[in-house]
């Protein structure tokens, strides 16, 4: 009997940042074809724990959901989503012809996701939640007693100390997410989470913008390769006209980021977010580049989101809390912080419309393209 544990039930089980690229791309973007590639980063012979029947299983069982009512309803009131993108949702089901899952001979899972980007865009949180919760339910863990300690440090934490819960796509399981947002809730530290269910349940704010696949799909889409992330970020704009406003900053780095965040751009959006680099000369330099442009980096918002703990975070927010406003997304530590290695696995979109795409990370190892020649040429083009 292969086991089945049911880890995803309902489709609003999702980082709202997909929901949010999903209306962008069935409004601007509609006929793009895309491809995603899953990369295991740190845990060896995966499928030995995790076998490929076992996903297979879940993702029969995810393609057989669809948006409830009320789901629907709750969407529907988040004055950024159209009412014709919520009549598209009541329409939509994930379909199991656009992913393949399989393991080769160094047992290496491989998971490889092909099509209409609007109907493949979801899978990528769920699949990798699937895994992670596979995962864990093989490993010996216990989680009382950091989490008690979690909730201490931001009880004790001061009052401008912000924290969403970016946690979904590496969590121990559905229920060891809600269970630890309850807890951290109570604590008047956290700013709202990215999972739309968890929010909607505990009436809460649910938080996110962009991935690095929009503005990577901008390679492909773009009217020209240099202006890839400033056709994106404009047309990001576009569709939500003031809301959603932080600018995810490295897909091609940070200092290609900022030539491209012009006064223009820098005005438009509330901030930027981090995911990559050291997050200290990240700070120093988008503050500096505010100053240039003679915006008062106190007016804007800097999010932290890079494999943080409590530790490094607070580091950061002494460093910069007074210089710009300073909120920490943190995922793996608050979700999957069980005693056991947790993997780190990412699903990464790799072509679009039959052209490479990639991101060229300020971390080495965060990149993934298999033509290593568009890499070259792309680095070269952004003067990387």
């Amino acid at each position: 009997m292969i086991p089945f544990y049911g880890c995803i039930n309902s489709l609003l089980d999702q980082d709202l940042y997909k929901l949010t690229m999903m209306q962008a791309v069935l409004h601007q973007f509609p006929a793009a074809m895309v491809k995603y590639e899953f990369k295991c980063r740190n845990v060896e012979q995966l499928a030995k724990v995790v076998r490929p029947d076992m996903i297979l299983r879940e993702i029969r069982h995810l393609c057989s959901l669809e948006f409830k009512n009320d789901e629907l309803d709750y969407l529907g009131k988040i004055r950024f989503f159209k009412p014709d993108f919520i009549e598209f949702l009541r329409l939509f089901k994930l379909n199991e012809k656009f992913i393949k899952v399989y393991a080769d001979r160094k047992h290496n899972i491989h998971v490889d996701i092909e099509g209409p980007w609007l109907h493949t865009i979801l899978f990528e949180v769920f699949i990798l939640a699937i895994i992670n919760e596979l995962y864990g339910k093989t490993m010996p863990y216990k989680g009382e007693g950091p989490l008690k300690k979690k909730v201490k440090f931001l009880k004790n934490s001061p009052p401008g100390f912000k924290v969403i819960e970016f946690g979904t796509r590496r969590r121990h399981s559905s229920e060891w997410q809600m269970i630890v947002y309850e807890d951290l809730l109570k604590t008047n530290r956290m700013a709202g989470t990215s999972n739309v269910l968890l929010a909607k349940l505990t009436q809460t704010m649910p938080c996110g913008t962009m991935a690095h696949e929009w503005l990577q799909a901008g390679q492909a889409l773009g009217p020209r390769l240099r202006d890839s992330q400033s056709f994106m970020l404009e047309s990001w704009v576009k569709e939500y006209r003031g809301d959603l406003g932080i600018a995810l900053t490295d897909v091609i780095g940070i200092d290609a980021f900022l030539k491209d965040f012009d006064l223009y751009l820098a005005k438009l959006y509330d901030g930027v977010r981090h995911d990559s680099g050291c997050p200290f000369e990240f700070g120093e330099k988008v503050i500096k580049r505010y100053e240039e442009l003679k915006i008062d980096p106190r007016t804007k918002t800097a999010v932290f989101s890079d494999s943080l703990d409590f530790k490094t975070a607070m580091q950061i927010y002494k460093r910069f809390n007074k210089r710009i406003k300073v909120v920490f997304g943190i995922g793996t530590f608050l979700s999957n912080d069980l005693g056991y290695r947790v993997p780190n696995i990412v699903i990464k979109m790799t072509e679009c419309n039959g052209q490479p795409v990639a991101k060229i990370s300020d971390s080495p190892g965060k990149s993934m393209c298999r033509d290593a020649q568009y890499v070259r040429y792309l680095a070269k083009v952004f003067g990387r």
